[in-house]
């Protein structure tokens, strides 16, 4: 699953990514060694809960921003420094978004219909 998320941990600044799904549950997780240490302890469960109905955000801190985003499978988390392009940032996550769709079955009758 890295290779999905290779172009943005590649951006320069980016400390890490985190794909968490809507129970909270940790589906991906690649950080900066100094981040890991605190990002294992917490409880995900909340902070996704308190997300409800946010499609995307970009939460600025003292040290570093937090870029959310909504996906079909859960809340993907890009851990960014201070001056990171936000656009490019974006821009790649609109590239991955199709990547992260659940796979659809073909159930009931329609798999009657395929086209060959």
């Amino acid at each position: 699953m890295r290779e999905l998320f290779e172009d943005i941990l590649n951006i320069d600044g980016v400390k890490g990514v985190m794909l968490i799904s809507f129970g909270g549950e940790v589906v991906f997780r690649d950080l900066q060694q100094i981040v890991l240490k605190e990002a294992e302890n917490r409880n995900w469960k909340l902070f996704i809960e308190s997300m409800a109905g946010i499609r995307e955000t970009d939460l600025i801190f003292e040290k570093g921003r937090l870029y959310v985003r909504r996906t079909d499978l859960g809340y993907l988390i890009i851990l960014v420094g201070s001056f990171v392009s936000i656009a490019l940032v974006r821009l790649q996550c609109d590239i991955l978004l199709p990547s992260l769709k659940p796979a659809k079955s073909n159930k009931g009758i329609r798999r009657l219909f395929k086209k060959t």
